[in-house]
């Protein structure tokens, strides 16, 4: 995000806290203590015991996670507490509060402390210690303050609790752990007599109803509450005499606006608590209408709709911050979530911020919210209920959660299960996520072929909460495509939630803001620990794009037609546009500018889970285009995903290059090793023995192209090789191998340079082509016409688009260094030309006749810990390649991910009467 623009959302987020902490007459009134999240803090009065700047007190900024503010250690759950130094925290500042607070009620409200908390004010406990660290507790501390007059909060907070069930829960789990008072902490003064909480139950039939919870009554008699729409406008208005409290009131909406994703409506329902007349206090709640029902053998239905969950699981994280947020924060992190297509998130492996929360209602996310737990011993009975409960009563009212999670992976107590439906109106289910539970199967990390669904569960609705483990760049993007294919299109899979939405990299403040991973266990994401968009983002983008369009080729015999799907699951596509756009290059063999030649704007009239046809107009001229792009769009202008097409095959591309420059004699000479061919300042010099190309010199300058080419799948015996002087003047270098593949180089009068190979790979080979060395050092960039901007495997083809790319030349290991995105090493698709910068001016280009080719370059960096996202590269640094290999996952070998990710081509001798064929350009001249 734009730094300008996050503060800008910061400011705005900040003010309309500001605005709802001074409400006066009979509402709640609110003071922050602690700033309002991650950028926003105050200072208070800290001691550390242990670590970093300890045993001494000294300042520090509330809310964070007091490692990022230079104190204690740091500590993975994993490590188990290695080395750890149990440190604590004491925290003090010194507030003042109006004297008109005094005939109110006061609660000192603490948003998420990590771990255990005993809190003081003025000296005094303000009840018994809370512990654990991801849940919003309070104190009535009316009788503790000095009205008017100034006055000091003691925080006293452990890092590890003293409850072991807790440290196995929150503190020993996968992922980064921290101290502090890490959210925000705030006053909150209501009169005597108020209501203290509300539960609401609104349904997708205007059904209405909520539990309002109520405090010291004395005169209250009567409870009121107004529905306003999304104008502000009242709709409804219900009453009920109490009747004790929680007091139920109710009543039914007309004509609802419902809610979901894809248009997220709010209502804002305003309760009065009356006595007569008269107003004693007012309470304002935000909600939506809709339905969640999971239908046993069936799937799970939102407002009479059947789901298919494109999800992802997230950790509240920032490299500077680690769990401290901010409103903005949270929009950034929906709205990448909204820009990939997905429609549902998981919280993990605990409950969320809330204004997180309040993002999802409002920009419309389904989400599945997670009390702590994580392969452990699960909280014990006594302190689950009391998280439990915290939990709900702090979440009940967010239309976006549609389920709850019962801990993660092991990490559940069963003897909790049947508290969720007590404590909640509305009656949510509960998962066991890891686990086939009650009337779903949300098993982990499953093998492709599990999703025939035909095993001991086949009649259990089926979506995994983990599936597709990312690490480095392997998972996420790379599977997703077979794997959804299957869960789209079988009625029992209810989606699918990815593991993790970004890289778990903290910024070390004892390293000098070194990004830390811990090794592969936080280099999890679709995106970079600061949000940088990794490629699977865009593969995850185009294949959960709520628009289906089927894959094409653009041919001579082309009909405008492409069959298209609708698979929103509210949403008719005429909401949406498709801008169709006919493209031209100046210069296609520079692409230095693109025009448009014709463009339109199409809409379709399709209904949610409903096929059709889309129709582009053919221009008189639409086969001098280069590029076919249809982009569309939904009704905010927000792009749903863009489809490009080459329109020209490589060979028409590369039959516009003229043999432009001097026309000069071709001179060959040879001694007893080598061939040497001049044309004009340009010498090519080949290996008599095997017919490579060893070097190229222009104008006495070496080019570091050499060695090539190498057929990557199979080494292959030389039978023969010759040279010719044809009749146009031109060279041939031709080898010829024992089982008659051959490479035939060409030296043309123009200075080019000819390549034409015939070959057969290995009948089970990992790729195919050929390649040369070209010393790394030596590359400054590259430009290409060809899918782009980022690098493919076998099972990631899909996110790119085609164009004509530049990039410059960046060592990033995804997920581990750099974070320099789009990566510039590795495999990329359907190349028609490219233009290798060299240093020093030692650079070329390579034009390409044949389709469907590959384009290496160089050879990607990779961590040893990698595990099944190691790959093998070909020989060589820079090659052309009919096949390339695929990417596993965290915990999947490729062999284990469907049929993209084969890591083996079967070629048939049958095939291409038994040969694949290449023929390439390369271009030396300056």
């Amino acid at each position: 995000m734009n730094k300008h623009i996050y503060k800008l959302l910061l400011l705005i987020c900040h003010s309309l806290m500001l605005s709802h902490s001074t409400t006066m007459g009979q509402g709640t009134e609110k003071i922050y203590l602690s700033g309002t999240g991650a950028e926003n803090t105050k200072t208070w009065d800290f001691y550390c015991s242990d670590g970093m700047n300890s045993k001494k007190w000294t300042t520090i900024e509330v809310p964070s996670c007091w490692e990022q503010q230079g104190f204690g250690a740091y500590n993975y759950g994993h490590d188990e507490y290695k080395n750890r130094l149990n440190e604590t925290g004491t925290y003090r500042y010194t507030f003042s509060i109006p004297k008109n607070w005094s005939s109110k009620q006061v609660r000192i409200i603490f948003e998420g402390v990590m771990t255990d908390a005993t809190v003081k004010i003025n000296g005094r406990l303000a009840g018994p210690t809370h512990q654990g660290a991801f849940y919003e507790f309070e104190y009535d501390i009316t009788k503790l303050l000095k009205f008017g007059r100034q006055n000091t909060v003691e925080v006293f907070v452990e890092k590890h609790s003293g409850n072991a069930s807790i440290n196995d829960a929150e503190r020993k789990a996968d992922f980064w752990i921290f101290g502090g008072l890490f959210r925000p902490v705030y006053l909150e003064a209501k009169p005597g007599e108020n209501i203290h909480r509300v539960a609401i139950d609104a349904k997708a039939n205007g059904s209405f109803k909520a539990d309002v919870h109520i405090s010291n009554i004395r005169k209250a008699d009567l409870l009121e509450v107004n529905i306003q729409n999304a104008k502000g406008e009242i709709v409804e208005t219900f009453k009920a005499e109490l009747n004790g409290t929680p007091s139920r009131i109710s009543g039914n909406i007309k004509n609802p606006v419902t809610w979901n994703p894809e248009q997220p409506y709010l209502y804002q329902a305003i309760f009065k608590l009356k006595s007569g007349d008269k107003t004693l206090h007012q309470h304002v709640e935000k909600f939506g209408c809709r339905t969640v029902e999971v239908r046993a053998h069936d799937g799970i239905y939102v407002n009479d709709v059947r789901i298919k969950f494109k999800g992802v699981n997230r950790h509240t994280f920032h490299p500077d911050y680690a769990r401290t947020s901010s409103k903005a924060l949270s929009i950034e992190a929906v709205n990448l979530m909204k820009e990939m297509n997905m429609n549902a998130v998981r919280m993990s492996h605990y409950p969320p911020e809330k204004h997180f929360l309040d993002v999802c209602d409002s920009l419309g996310l389904f989400v599945l919210d997670e009390l702590s737990g994580w392969q452990r011993p699960p909280y014990d009975e006594k302190i689950g209920r009391k998280l439990l409960k915290e939990m709900i009563v702090r979440d009940v009212n967010h239309p976006s959660i549609i389920l709850w999670d019962n801990g993660n992976e092991g990490g559940w107590n069963d003897q909790l299960d049947n508290d969720f439906a007590k404590l909640d109106i509305q009656q949510r289910k509960v998962l066991h996520p890891w686990e086939d539970f009650r009337e779903t199967n949300t098993k982990h990390y499953i093998d492709y072929n599990y999703l025939s669904l035909d095993g001991y569960s086949k009649r259990k609705i089926f979506f995994p909460t983990e599936v597709l483990h990312g690490l480095y760049d392997g998972g996420h993007g790379a599977g997703l495509e077979d794997y959804w294919l299957r869960i789209w299109n079988h009625p029992l899979a209810a989606g699918a939630f990815l593991w993790v939405f970004a890289d778990e990299g903290i910024a070390r403040t004892d390293r000098d803001g070194q990004i830390d991973m811990d090794g592969n266990h936080a280099p999890d994401g679709i995106l970079g620990p600061y949000m940088e968009k990794e490629a699977s983002f865009f593969t995850i983008k185009k294949v959960w794009s709520p628009i289906h369009i089927e894959k094409r080729y653009i041919t001579p015999d082309f009909n405008g037609i492409f069959n298209i799907e609708n698979r929103y699951h509210y949403t008719n596509l005429s909401q949406c546009t498709f801008f169709v756009e006919w493209l031209k290059y100046s210069e296609i063999h520079d692409g230095k500018s693109i025009e448009t030649t014709f463009k339109e704007e199409v809409n379709l009239n399709l209904m949610p889970d409903q096929k059709g046809k889309l129709k582009v107009t053919l221009p008189s001229n639409w086969k001098e285009s280069h590029l076919l792009k249809i982009t569309a769009k939904d009704l905010k202008g927000s792009t749903i995903a863009t489809w490009t097409y080459p329109v020209q095959s490589p060979e028409a591309i590369v039959n516009q290059l003229s043999d432009m420059g001097d026309t000069s004699e071709v001179i060959l000479t040879e001694d007893e090793i080598q061939y040497k061919v001049q044309v004009a300042e340009l010498i090519y010099t080949f290996n008599k023995e095997d017919g490579q190309l060893t070097e190229v010199r222009s104008g006495g300058t070496i080019n570091p192209l050499k060695n090539g080419p190498v057929f990557v799948s199979k080494e292959k015996a030389v039978k023969q090789v010759e040279s010719i002087t044809n009749d146009d003047g031109s060279v041939s270098i031709n080898t010829v191998y024992e089982k008659g593949d051959s490479v035939g180089w060409k030296i043309k009068k123009s200075g080019l340079l000819e390549l034409k190979v015939a070959y057969e790979p290995e009948r089970m080979a990992p790729y195919a082509g050929i390649s040369f060395s070209y010393p790394e050092e030596s590359v400054s960039g590259m430009r290409w016409m060809g899918e782009g901007p980022y690098r493919v495997w076998k099972n990631r083809m899909v996110g790119t688009n085609f164009g004509i790319w530049e990039k410059s030349y960046n060592q990033t290991m995804t997920g581990h260094s750099g974070f320099d995105y789009p990566e510039f090493k590795g495999y990329h698709a359907e190349t028609y030309w490219v233009e290798i910068n060299g240093k020093d001016n030692k650079g070329f280009k390579v034009y390409i006749k044949s389709n469907d080719i590959f384009f290496r370059m160089l050879t990607p960096d990779q961590s040893d810990d990698g595990r099944t996202t190691m790959i093998d590269f070909p020989a060589g640094d820079i090659s052309f390649l009919h096949g390339i290999n695929a990417i596993g996952t965290k915990f999947k070998e490729t062999s284990k991910l469907g049929p993209q990710a084969s890591n083996y081509f079967y070629h048939p001798n049958n095939i291409y009467r038994r040969k694949l064929r290449m023929q390439l350009v390369f271009d030396f001249r300056k």
